[in-house]
């Protein structure tokens, strides 16, 4: 069976990356080292044959593609199934105060309790791992044989590379989710995902920042 190449993305750094405030489904625009990150994705992408790019609608992954979309000329989608984990109550609040705010949940969040769901309509790890799945598997499905990029978010690359090395959900992370890192990886209708390479950031002169807590 043909295999699906996929490009994933994180989108490029924003200014509540650096100030350790929880995004999840707030819309928050790239900064001006995020944009800078896009074009130089964009321009290490130049070369590849992407059938198809498939993005986040949020706009910090979706601008990060469209640099991506302008140097390869591949045709841009918006893909709601890509969004980031919802963090209910948490989102638009740093690590920080929600250690301060709400110990308890902040506990089983570190911990990494699968079924744990923050309050305010959130998500939980294993919400999210079904959502991604699903969306991976119905997209990869349409371009076998191709190559296609998705761009997404923190959480979203963890989930990623999560399926394709089989690694449970409360496993520890040893593995970097930078912003605007080249990860690849292969599909199959049979096998789901698999891991060809990870955390490549050649394109960028300095660090990408990375998620601490997916």
């Amino acid at each position: 069976m043909q295999a699906t190449r996929i490009i994933a993305v994180r989108h490029g750094e924003t200014a509540w990356n650096v100030d350790t405030r929880i995004q999840g489904h707030l819309d928050i625009p790239l900064n001006d080292t995020g944009l800078w990150q896009a074009r130089q994705l964009g321009r290490a992408l130049a070369e590849e044959h992407v059938a198809a790019i498939y993005s986040s609608d949020l706009q910090r992954a979706y601008a990060t593609a469209e640099a991506v979309a302008q140097t390869t000329r591949a045709p841009l989608a918006p893909a709601r199934g890509l969004r980031e984990r919802s963090f209910g109550s948490f989102q638009g609040r740093t690590f920080r105060q929600i250690e301060e705010e709400s110990p308890e949940q902040a506990l089983r969040w570190r911990r990494r309790d699968p079924h744990f769901v923050p309050e305010g309509g959130g998500e939980s790890l294993v919400m999210l791992r079904e959502r991604i799945s699903c969306t991976v598997d119905e997209i990869a499905a349409r371009h076998r044989g191709q190559q296609i990029v998705l761009v997404a978010h923190g959480g979203v690359m963890d989930v990623l590379y999560r399926l394709a090395t089989r690694l449970d959900l409360q496993a520890p992370r040893t593995w970097q989710l930078t912003n605007a890192a080249i990860n690849r990886l292969l599909w199959t209708g049979d096998n789901g995902l698999t891991l060809v390479g990870w955390a490549d950031t050649q394109h960028l002169e300095h660090a990408s920042r990375d998620e601490i807590h997916s």
